[in-house]
């Protein structure tokens, strides 16, 4: 078994979000429970609240498929045609060729930090689409393993992370990713403002709690894209099941 990650970035056309949500909520989710491995499903929308504000934000929705696959080579591609269901009826906006489809090898399931509240949805999370300096791959993993990720999920509001690299099975559209590294983060936060502005201060140094981080590894590309998006969708999937927006899905990695 083996864990992956599809990550949709795409825009709807003005007017019809209500059918999209319809869609994805109703003969979407249906749909999906024939698909073998599948443990999640949600969908977010962009937040007006970034942590890099120049970065342009050019999807304002993001939905996030998470697997436990037998035979990913196999099973993935299973999950192309019902989402192309949107694309036919209308419902992807695609103009100008900004949908994003990725999927990610990840490297293990979330590690959570004691900020996570079992019982309470999550807010949102956010993604970075990066990438390692070239030669210096095992001291990108081992800075994100064992120092960058604690440092991150123990920020107020932020409650866990996974990461993975871009996956040889892709879906259609194929088209150019700016990142083979994924770093995914859930937040429970009712002020992502504040959440936000602490991580910047413990990475400066400058955070009230007197908690600073250690300075960058170099070892981690700066050619990285940073979004947080809002969770929009009322029910996590697992096995035909709905469950409340929360990591309990997953094994408890703590």
């Amino acid at each position: 078994m083996a864990f992956y990650t599809t990550i949709h970035l795409h825009n709807v056309p003005a007017g019809r979000e209500a059918d999209y949500a319809a869609w994805f909520d109703g003969a979407h989710m249906d749909a999906l429970q024939r698909l073998r491995g599948l443990l999640t499903a949600e969908r977010y929308e962009v937040s007006p609240i970034q942590i890099m504000p120049d970065i342009p934000q050019p999807w304002r929705y993001l939905s996030v498929y998470d697997f436990d696959l037998p035979r990913p080579a196999i099973d993935l591609p299973a999950l192309g045609p019902l989402i192309d269901e949107a694309r036919v009826a209308g419902l992807i906006d695609d103009a100008d060729e900004s949908e994003r489809l990725y999927s990610y090898r990840m490297y293990s399931d979330w590690k959570i930090s004691p900020n996570w509240q079992r019982d309470q949805p999550l807010s949102g999370v956010s993604i970075i689409l990066a990438n390692y300096t070239i030669g210096r791959f095992a001291e990108y993993q081992d800075w994100y393993d064992n120092i960058h990720s604690g440092e991150v999920i123990n920020v107020p509001g932020h409650v866990g992370m996974k990461r993975g690299q871009l996956s040889e099975l892709q879906l259609e559209p194929r088209r150019y990713c700016p990142g083979d590294q994924l770093v995914l983060c859930a937040q429970q936060s009712d002020d992502l403002l504040f959440t936000i502005r602490d991580f910047s201060a413990r990475a400066g140094g400058r955070s009230p709690s007197g908690v600073a981080m250690l300075p960058r590894s170099a070892a981690g590309s700066t050619a990285r894209t940073v979004h947080y998006f809002n969770k929009i969708s009322g029910e996590r999937w697992k096995g035909g099941i709905a469950y409340a927006g929360d990591l309990s899905v997953y094994p408890d990695k703590r």
